[in-house]
Parts: C-alpha cells; structure tokens; sequence
C-alpha cells in the first residue's frame, strides 16, 4: 500500500512539469548538450502488436511492455523492439496486465477500434496519458464514455494522426494551417462545400477494406486467442478474414475505407472549417444496399452543417471538376491552385494562427492539452461514426448536436450499443 508521504513516478514528472513554468534549466547544466535526464524520460507500453504498432515502436519515450491476444504478433514486435535497443521489454496477453503497472506513463492503443473505448477507459482510470489510433471509437456512445473518462481522470490524450498541426495534408501538397487562414479570412465567402475524394487527392481505400459474405467457419489457430480478440464485439465464427489485416471490412470492427482513412481526412477538414465543437446536422448517403455484417463501397457521402457548409466524400472521384473548398467568392485547389489571384500571398500577409501543443510528452509533462485531443478528436469521429450508419442503413439521416442523436431509433441503436459481456461501459 502506498503512504502519504510516498511520491509516484507521475507525480514527480508532474513536479518537473510545474517547475519548467517557472524556472527553465538548460540542459547542459542537467548532463550536456541534448541529455535528457532519467527521470524525464516517460515510458510507455503498446497495446496492439498489428502492423500499425510499428509505427508506434518509433514514438517518443522508453518502451517497457507490449501486449497482444495473438502470441506470433507479440513475439515479432517484441524482436524487433529489442534489435532496436529496447532491451527491458515484458510481453503481455491481458492489456490489463500492462496497464496495472505503476512504472508506465503513456499507454498506446494500436488495436482494431472495437477496442479502443474499453481500453482508454481503463487505462485513464490506472491514471496513464494515451496515445489511440484512429478512429478515435467505433461508435458515437464509445467516443462520449472515452471523453467523460478522459475528463473525469485528467489525462492526456491524443489521437494518432498529425495533419491539422504537421505535414504535407495528401494531395493538396500543403499543411492545413494556410488553407485555415485563408478560409478564417473568408476568401472564399461562406458557405463552403468541402469534396474529399480521389480528384482532390483522397483516395478511399474502399475496395480494399469491403468485407466477405458466406465466411466459411475455420479453426483458430493456437497462438491466437480469438475470443478475447472479439472482446466486446459480439460473437461470430472464427475466420481469418475478420481479423488482423482485414478487420476493417466488418461492421463489428470499424467500417471499412470510412473508418481506415476517415479520422486523417476529416478532422483538418473540421478544423479548416472552424467545427471542432459540432457536428453536421444531417447526412446523405449514395450507395448500394449493405450486408448486416460485412462492410460494402460506397459512392458517396454528403454532409451538412447548420449554416449551410456540406462535406462531400468522393468515393468515386468522377467528378472532373471538383475543388477541395468551393465558395461564392471563389474556390481552391490543390496546392493553392485557385481563382482568388495572388491566393498564397495574400495568405501570407495574413495573421498567424494560434499556437498549439504539439509535442505529447511535452504535454504529459506540463498536463497541457495536446492539439488534436479527446474534444476535437470526438467531433471528427463522429463525423465518420455518422456516415458508417448512413451507409450501414443506406438511409439519409438528421443528427442533433447536443442530444448525439439521429431521427431514426435503428441508427441510434447502432450509436450507443451494448458490449458483448462480461464488458460494458459505465457511461
């Protein structure tokens, strides 16, 4: 049992935190030029030994566990965190387990996003910052109890795509922040109509992440524990094809190219727009009817917002003269290619945008919010949680902000639905 007086790991990283507002020590003084001392440096363990969580074995901070349900996807990330030189590594099957232990920071979520709900919750609540891939949830029900946890505990929370604060944003060839200056400046007039699709440099992925019908029933292999794997998903045979690589083309999992590709492309449109606290008020599908349990394509998805802003998602890029933002003073597209003459200077000429926080250990360290958090993060995906039932259903459906709910009693089962026990969610 731990005393009163007994100073955590987090506590004493919050203290460095607290300090570093008041007094900054150079760090040549603490150990020489570019030494970071140990007891700033945070450690993290990963949940999720897919092909993602390579990507997350190059992140920030000293990894010291990794956890999967399948023992071969385990021991290969395992082998390879250590050629990497991190050599101080314990392999977990319970995320439980990783999470308990007192000497982890930041937990990161690299599991299909079935998962993702139950597993911030229970890590917020083990008191760790999280670092979760996207889609930040797979329902709209899961995104609120994720944000209510995230709040309640005071953690740090961040979704794993960059795009609204780093980077060349696809193929517009460009970071968002000059198209949101340009947009904030209204030189396009207002309202926008956004298109994401293949002709403004988005592609989709939607053949590649559809599902199967008729799955044929297969033994599960002995190094995989595909129970747990379900989780809180309800119970389907056990085929290969639902997990893994392919998981995304299920409904019980995600929700096909929307969900792989949704959060990257849909929060800097949220953020360009100047929506990160609301959602459309309506959305229209084009599409064929679905299969309940296998994910199909979808042509396309139109969004609409209060004041009249629509996002189009393309899915299949015929439309030869779309523009990514088209406005009644005039539109823009890639690469500043517009018919405002002189667009990128004037651009240039304009105020800077306000600073944010995008360095995540930083931000566990002083417990300032990171730029794209549980907030926005929420907002963004449930633009993409609206648009897998529209075309789950393939019905058009309105949406009301501040109840979360859909004019339909079919859609908001599907928002806000039960977990396969022995999981729930409180909230």
């Amino acid at each position: 049992m731990t005393n009163k007086h007994t100073i955590s790991r987090r506590d004493a990283l919050k203290g460095l935190g607290a300090l570093a507002t008041i007094q900054i020590v150079p760090r040549h003084v603490l150990g020489g030029p570019g030494h970071t001392p140990p007891s700033e440096v945070l450690t993290k363990g990963i949940i999720g030994c897919g092909i993602i969580s390579r990507q997350h074995l190059t992140m920030p901070g000293k990894l010291l566990a990794l956890c999967d349900v399948d023992s071969k996807h385990l021991e290969q990330r395992k082998t390879q965190a250590i050629k990497k030189g991190e050599t101080d590594v314990t392999g977990y099957h319970d995320y439980r387990d990783l999470i308990a232990r007192d000497d982890i920071d930041i937990v990161h979520i690299a599991t299909p996003p079935h998962w993702h709900a139950r597993m911030a919750i229970d890590a917020a609540k083990a008191g760790k910052d999280i670092w979760c891939e996207k889609p930040m949830s797979r329902t709209i029900g899961e995104g609120v109890a994720m944000v209510d946890a995230v709040h309640k505990e005071d953690k740090i929370f961040r979704i794993n795509t960059w795009f609204r604060f780093s980077g060349g944003f696809y193929g517009m060839g460009m970071p968002v922040a000059p198209i949101r200056q340009a947009v904030k400046a209204g030189m396009f007039g207002w309202p926008l109509t956004v298109t994401v699709g293949p002709k403004t440099g988005f592609g989709w992925k939607l053949k590649g992440w559809t599902g199967r019908l008729n799955l044929p029933i297969e033994p599960v292999p002995e190094h995989f524990d595909y129970d747990f794997w379900l989780g809180p998903a309800p119970h389907k045979p056990y085929n290969a094809h639902r997990t893994h690589e392919t998981f995304r083309g299920y409904w019980d999992y995600d929700g096909g190219g929307l969900g792989d590709m949704g959060q990257h492309y849909l929060d800097p449109v949220q953020f360009i727009l100047g929506k990160d606290k609301e959602a459309p008020v309506s959305v229209e599908i084009d599409a064929d009817p679905q299969d309940a349990d296998a994910v199909g394509v979808w042509r396309r998805i139109t969004y609409t917002y209060a004041d009249g802003c629509k996002v189009v998602l393309d899915g299949e890029g015929k439309d030869e003269n779309a523009k990514y933002i088209q406005g009644p003073k005039g539109w823009m597209g890639r690469r500043f290619e517009s018919d405002i003459p002189d667009l990128r200077k004037k651009v240039s000429e304009l105020p800077p945008l306000d600073p944010v926080n995008t360095d995540f250990h930083e931000c566990v360290r002083t417990r300032k919010k990171f730029a794209l958090n549980e907030d926005n993060g929420f907002w963004s995906c449930t633009m993409i949680n609206m648009g897998k039932i529209a075309h789950r259903l393939n019905k058009n459906l309105n949406f009301d902000s501040k109840t979360l709910k859909f004019d339909d009693d079919v859609a908001n089962k599907l928002s806000y639905p039960s977990m396969r026990g022995p999981w729930k969610l409180e909230s």
